[in-house]
């Protein structure tokens, strides 16, 4: 094993690179950032160099690459388990690895209706039918995870997780198209991931990247 290096497209739209990136900040573990502005000439050569899928992100660790964002979430936790990743309680856990599967590959709608776009607020984005039903899901997911498991501190599971960092992007999708309607703990699970110091820092490096091609 050797120094992480994670490999990321731009902030203001890579949705799957915010997830380890916001994850291995968050946790306070070193990594160097690797980061492709995608929608240049050569993005494709450079993805298909550097990543197995060529896709973002991936993460390096010495001459191991892992690709994909859940597994390179998994690879984490076992790299680092004295970070507690996930749940300690088995329910929880079992929970926690559910709603975060289902993060990975649901909510087709959301994510193709509204795509991230780090740096925008409250544009009050008109939902489609499967807008509408992928919120209310999510809504749901937030309520039941802060009501059965939240006891313990502001997120999903109390204390901080890897199902958070599967479902900050969605924070972020909900503050640009936004304002949704849901209830307070849900809005201040939103202002919790929010105004996290990593989340933060992300979007100050949004900010000061080229702005996208329209279309992107």
């Amino acid at each position: 094993m050797g120094d992480l290096t994670l490999i990321i497209g731009n902030k203001r739209l890579s949705s799957w690179s915010l997830r380890p990136w916001l994850l291995l900040t968050h946790a306070g573990i070193p990594f160097r950032e690797d980061l492709i502005i995608l929608f240049r000439d050569d993005h494709r050569q450079t993805l298909t160099e550097k990543s197995p899928s060529a896709l973002v992100p991936a993460l390096k660790d010495g001459a191991l690459t892992i690709w994909d964002s859940l597994a390179i979430a998994e690879y984490i936790n076992d790299r680092f388990p004295e970070k507690n990743l996930w749940p300690a309680d088995p329910s929880a856990r079992a929970i926690a690895r559910s709603v975060s599967a289902e993060m990975h590959s649901g909510f087709q709608a959301l994510r193709t209706v509204w795509p991230m776009y780090a740096t925008r607020r409250n544009l009050a984005h008109l939902t489609t039918g499967g807008v509408k039903r992928d919120i209310a899901r999510i809504i749901k997911i937030w309520t039941e995870c802060r009501t059965n498991y939240g006891a313990d501190g502001p997120f999903l599971f109390g204390a901080f997780s890897i199902a958070d960092a599967m479902y900050a992007p969605v924070v972020s999708r909900f503050m640009t198209y936004g304002p949704i309607a849901a209830p307070d703990l849900v809005l201040d699970y939103m202002k919790t991931i929010d105004e996290l110091p990593a989340m933060r820092a992300w979007i100050a490096d949004a900010e000061k990247e080229p702005a996208p091609p329209l279309g992107a």
